[in-house]
């Protein structure tokens, strides 16, 4: 009964730091678009909004995920790791999406808000996608 205990208060730790880790990709979503992200997709039911949240709350998932397994049972460095990959993946998907947005036209956070759907979110859904595999292979 105490390994289930020990093993329920881990899950929750990681549980914790995901959530963690994805609310600080979804702020960091937030500042790189105009006005208030929760409004435009709970409001305005913005779907470029929603896929570009929803694909940096994935490629953190990834790399959260893949931090947990590589851990093999070591909570403490599962949690060191879990915590130091997940920010690290933040960082570069921030880099991504400037260099995303020196190469594109216009102001890349204002095109991805846009009203109408615009091709350039499923670039930056997949820059975030892409960065969070490259993160998840290099923990491996």
């Amino acid at each position: 009964m105490l390994e289930l205990v020990t093993d329920l208060a881990v899950t929750l730790g990681y549980a914790a730091i995901g959530i963690v880790l994805m609310a600080i990709g979804a702020a960091l979503v937030d500042v790189a678009t105009p006005g208030s992200l929760r409004h435009l997709i709970w409001t305005d039911r913005n779907a470029n909004a929603a896929i570009l949240l929803a694909s940096n709350l994935v490629a953190v998932g990834t790399i959260t995920v893949t931090a947990i397994v590589a851990s093999d049972g070591d909570f403490v460095k599962g949690i060191a790791s879990t915590v130091g990959y997940g920010l690290v993946g933040l960082l570069v998907m921030t880099v991504a999406f400037i260099v995303v947005d020196m190469a594109t036209p216009g102001k890349l956070g204002a095109l991805l808000v846009h009203p109408e759907p615009h091709p350039a979110v499923w670039i930056t859904a997949a820059v975030h996608l892409a960065v969070g595999a490259i993160i998840a292979a290099a923990i491996l």
